[in-house]
């Protein structure tokens, strides 16, 4: 009982209760239509009494309890069958007397008022309703109107002319193909989908029932409140998790309703765009959405042409907000391209560090609010894309060259010279400076909240980039962010963080920790920052996202290589090789060479995962070094350095007595990330032999040793002199430990003057002249 439908109500000759309330004689007059309802013997008598309802009672005025005793009396199968016989086009004098738009009119009314109790909403009946509100919306009613298909509940309209191509790629459908609908009807229809819109699943399932083809249709047909109303329900549509699925199957009807609406958009009155930004960042896609590349670039390039002189102009704080994040939006979409000359990029990245400077360095205490809130996050994911940027240009600054032997006056990528990239990375020094201090002031009952998760996002991007700069105030944070991650170990589906990563298109799946990975790497490599990380034990944070990761990794029903597990490697092997007692005594690290022994043997064997293998044996060898000959062993290390030697056996091939040894296929497409791996690896074996006898044992039983000296033997040279080295220093650990070692290898030499003949160090050792 929507109020478009009680706008003639008649007047009771009473005063009203009050706003929100019915009047004694509405409340008699209810009570006697409620009985006739509950009494009804059929159709026509269930109708008379709801016709009387709509029209004394206004929905404004009925409470849920109310609603309830309606629905109880009435039920959702009868305003359904309204529908149903209205859109057919039959007369609806056939059984009430009333014509097929009365039909409608109530039928949507009746679903409108009942909607608005939450435990209707959801039921299965009114969700079966949503394809024909649908086709109300999109088709209107008049006369062409029949029984829509069922794919997707799309109405279906044999009898309309095909759709016509406009000039600016936007479909549009010939006029006979719809008719205008009431504005009531239209309220009512919006209202329904709205109410379920803002249930749990009530997206997926509009979704699923095609309600994204259908408002687009109807927006495309200027229908009635398409505007006012199927906009921004399509809004809402295209938020969150629901937004990749929209786009993955509408991606057409999506790129011409963002057609449309950037026409609208530049064509606006300078308030009117202001106004819209915020709504047009909702219809941008997802960087990976399958549309047309260059049809989406241009509509993009349309909207930064009235972007930016509105951000080059004086704006008030309400006003800059949704203009930055509209901005930092384009920026997801196509990255600098199309943004500008590189005087108004700096003009951006500028504005968005001074609003979070402004945001941000506020006194202790202060809370930042909803709104701003939202820029700030739009701030950073400028600043964000502005740190990929200059960085680039920053390192070509360092080498003086861009990889192509030019001078790199400007940068191919972002267009900034080596000045203003300077510049750049100053004022975002300035802004994550104030990110720093902001996020000091966060006690632990705020670790929850959505925009602590955006900071340290920003602040982390920024790390895996950039630690030199402000080194004492970072490392100073660091029990901020071990603690943040911390956590949110164990956080799950349903909280106020994982809604928001969701709202935000962001992978509800990655932990925070994931996000620092990068700075862990770097932190951990140098004295004050990796001496802070032991004392708040990171190493045992580490390897339990290890493990995590490691569980759904192997789960999967395919191998995907995962950079943040060779990330959380890297972190693990600088304490490792920096820190010997600390890996000797803390329990972590032997748990972690129980992950090692049961992930290795698996990952060895999957070519994606190569460079991951590389990580799991260099932390094996790089652990197993530090034991003593006095340390027990078990069989589950032996099997561990049995598959590390079978492992690193596979990575070179021979010759063929004619030419070097090479990279053997297997390893030669990841060669480059996992070369350097390897060597440590070789040497770490050397190590391991030199502490623990048992060792040379199995690089004999293994057959790397015998492997090894052939891939030499029949080779002019090893591969390159970085890896002669490595395999020397374990060949000469192996002699040294191993008389029965050493002379196979003194044999192997005798007869060899190229791969084996270039170790002068390891012939000297052997007694080869």
């Amino acid at each position: 009982m929507a109020e478009s439908v009680t706008e003639d109500v008649e007047e009771s000759g009473e005063t009203s209760a009050g706003e929100g309330g019915l009047s004694e004689a509405q409340t008699e007059v209810l009570e006697r239509c409620l009985h006739a309802l509950k009494h009804a013997k059929n159709d026509s008598h269930t109708l008379a009494a709801l016709l009387m309802i709509t029209r004394l009672c206004p929905a404004s005025q009925l409470d849920k309890p109310t609603l309830r005793r309606i629905f109880e009396a009435v039920g959702l199968n009868l305003p359904a069958r309204l529908l149903v016989t209205a859109t057919r086009g039959g007369s609806g004098s056939e059984s009430s007397g009333l014509a097929p738009d009365e039909l409608l009119s109530l039928g949507t009314a009746l679903l409108a008022a009942l909607c608005t109790d939450p435990e209707v909403a959801h039921r299965p009946q009114l969700l079966s309703t949503v394809p024909v509100l649908l086709q109300i919306l999109s088709r209107g009613t008049g006369p062409h109107r029949h029984e829509g298909n069922a794919e997707e509940g799309r109405p279906g309209n044999s009898e309309s002319r095909p759709a016509e191509q406009k000039g600016d790629g936007n479909v549009q459908s010939s006029p006979e193909s719809f008719s205008k609908i009431d504005k009531g009807i239209a309220a009512d229809c919006y209202q329904v989908l709205s109410s379920i819109c803002s249930l749990p699943l009530g997206a997926d399932h509009l979704l699923n029932r095609g309600a994204v083809r259908a408002l687009c249709q109807t927006v495309e047909q200027n229908q009635t409140l398409s505007h006012e109303k199927g906009v921004p329900l399509l809004g809402c549509l295209l938020s969150g998790k629901t937004k990749e699925k929209a786009w993955s199957r509408h991606p057409a009807e999506l790129l011409a309703l963002l057609g449309r609406l950037t026409g609208e958009f530049c064509r606006a009155a300078e308030q009117e765009r202001l106004d819209s930004c915020g709504t047009l960042a909702r219809f941008l896609p997802p960087g990976d959405a399958p549309v047309d590349g260059e049809r989406l670039r241009e509509v993009c390039g349309r909207i930064w042409g009235v972007l930016r002189p509105m951000l080059q102009s004086k704006l008030t704080p309400g006003q800059v907000g949704p203009a930055l994040v509209l901005a930092a939006c384009l920026l997801d979409v196509c990255g600098w391209e199309g943004a500008g000359p590189p005087k108004f990029c700096c003009l951006l990245v500028n504005r968005a560090c001074v609003e979070v400077r402004m945001g941000l360095e506020e006194p202790p205490g202060s809370r930042v609010g909803p709104e701003t809130q939202d820029t700030l996050t739009g701030c950073y994911r400028i600043m964000e894309a502005a740190m990929e940027q200059a960085c680039v240009t920053g390192s070509m600054e360092t080498t003086g060259t861009t990889g192509t032997g030019q001078t790199p006056a400007q940068s191919s990528v972002s267009g900034l010279s080596l000045q203003q990239s300077r510049q750049v990375l100053g004022v975002l020094q300035e802004a994550f400076s104030a990110v720093i201090y902001h996020l000091q002031q966060v006690e632990e009952r705020r670790f929850s909240e959505p925009f602590v998760l955006a900071s340290f996002r920003s602040l982390c991007s920024w790390l895996a980039e950039e630690t030199s700069c402000l080194k004492e105030e970072v490392t100073a944070l660091l029990p901020f962010l071990v603690g943040f991650c911390r956590s949110h170990v164990s956080d799950g589906e349903g909280t106020e963080l994982c809604d928001w990563l969701e709202h935000m298109a962001v992978d509800g799946g990655k932990e925070p920790l994931r996000y620092l990975l990068p700075a862990l790497c770097h932190l951990s490599a140098e004295d004050a920052p990796r001496k802070a990380l032991l004392s708040l034990d990171a190493p045992r944070l580490l390897v339990g996202f290890l493990r995590r990761s490691w569980s759904r990794l192997k789960e999967a029903p395919s191998a995907q290589r995962d950079p943040g597990l060779e990330t959380t490697c890297s972190a693990l092997l600088n304490f490792t090789v920096t820190e010997p007692q600390r890996v000797r005594s803390d329990p972590c690290f032997r748990d972690l060479e129980t992950l090692l022994s049961e992930a290795l043997p698996v990952v060895m064997h999957k070519p994606a995962l190569l460079v991951l293998a590389a990580n799991f044996c260099t932390l094996a060898l790089m652990m197993g070094r530090l034991r003593t000959k006095t340390d027990s062993v078990d069989s589950a290390q032996r099997r561990l350095f049995s598959c590390c030697l079978r492992f690193l056996r596979g990575a070179l091939t021979s010759g063929g007595g004619s030419g070097p040894a090479a990279v053997s296929p297997a390893w030669a497409g990841a060669w480059d990330e996992a070369a350097e791996l390897w060597r440590l690896s070789l040497q770490a074996l050397g190590g391991c032999a030199r502490s623990q006898p048992w060792v040379v044992s199995l690089v004999r039983d293994e057959g790397w040793l015998k492997h090894t000296l052939a891939t030499l033997g029949q080779s002019t040279a090893p591969p390159d002199d970085d890896t002669r080295h490595a395999l020397q220093e374990a060949l000469c650990a192996v002699a040294e430990q191993c008389p029965v070692c050493k002379q196979e290898i003194h044999k192997a030499m005798k007869s060899d003057q190229g791969g084996l003949g270039a170790m002068s160090v390891l012939r000297r050792l052997v007694s080869v002249k």
